[in-house]
């Protein structure tokens, strides 16, 4: 498979279709297994074929790298944490320091939900008393965060949603569900590519200065290199003390950066100096 995939990498280089390099070996050849099967071609080299000729396939192997799940509250220890620990913390430092607002990163945000949790938590802990607050919420692909700045979700991407951040967050017609305004009031939504070397963080936030970052479920499709190249664009953006959030099956691709758990299991973890 291995020289199946260097061939494939060459092709839609050479027809200038993009530079999948960079992706993780083990996702990039399910990714293919998948397309084969999908496409009902008998063998890795008839895939090949249909690539060469069909620009269509083409396409399709290509976005079903960029992966676009999401959901509210994936992960519902992570989002414990915050809600009873770290944006707490937050909002008391704010309160008892210069700094003029809460700043937090959600580098490939989708189709919203992960942006949306936060600012429904962030809401929810002021305690009626109003914060000044900002989300920056990038994402490479457009359409994604087109989606993401509509806020309509179907009721099957509503799982972990209580019925009490249904009522006070959401509007309803038909089957759609839509976001409150005032929800979106503190997010700032725009198109961001993290291995843009001349961006360090969105051209909206200025100076980066990040309370928390959130990469996650997005280290584990990058090969070693292009991880180091997000960590390191995250961690130059993090303020003194900052929080960097993963996905928690990447917990480990954190640890072997000499990043520290905040607090166990949680995915949350701890701008140190680094050995």
């Amino acid at each position: 498979m291995k020289e199946t995939l260097e061939y494939i990498i060459e092709l839609l280089l050479q027809l200038n279709v993009i530079d999948i390099s960079k992706y993780d070996e083990i996702f990039l050849n399910k990714s293919i297994q998948k397309r084969i099967e999908v496409s009902n071609c008998k063998s890795v080299q008839d895939y090949c074929l249909l690539l060469e000729k069909d620009n269509e396939e083409r396409l399709k192997l290509v976005n079903s790298l960029h992966n676009s799940y999401s959901e509210f509250f994936r992960n519902p220890l992570t989002f414990s944490v915050l809600e009873r620990i770290i944006l707490p913390e937050l909002i008391s430092k704010m309160k008892n320091s210069k700094r003029k607002e809460i700043r937090i990163w959600s580098t490939a945000c989708a189709s919203g939900q992960e942006v949306y949790s936060l600012a429904m938590l962030l809401e929810e802990c002021c305690n009626g008393q109003r914060i000044n607050y900002r989300i920056f919420a990038t994402d490479k692909n457009p359409s994604q965060l087109s989606l993401a700045v509509k806020g309509h979700f179907l009721p099957s991407s509503l799982t972990f949603l209580s019925m009490k951040r249904l009522n006070q967050w959401f509007t309803q017609q038909a089957e759609v569900y839509t976001i409150k305004q005032e929800l979106k009031e503190h997010i700032d939504f725009s198109v961001f590519d993290l291995f843009n070397d001349e961006l360090g963080c969105p051209s909206s936030s200025i100076f980066g200065d990040f309370d928390l970052v959130v990469c996650a479920n997005l280290l584990f499709y990058y090969k070693n290199q292009y991880r180091e190249a997000i960590l390191g664009k995250a961690s130059k953006c993090l303020s003194i003390n900052g929080y960097l959030i993963t996905g928690e099956t990447e917990r480990e691709i954190l640890m072997h950066h000499n990043y520290h758990e905040a607090y166990p299991q949680s995915a949350i973890f701890r701008k140190m100096e680094f050995a």
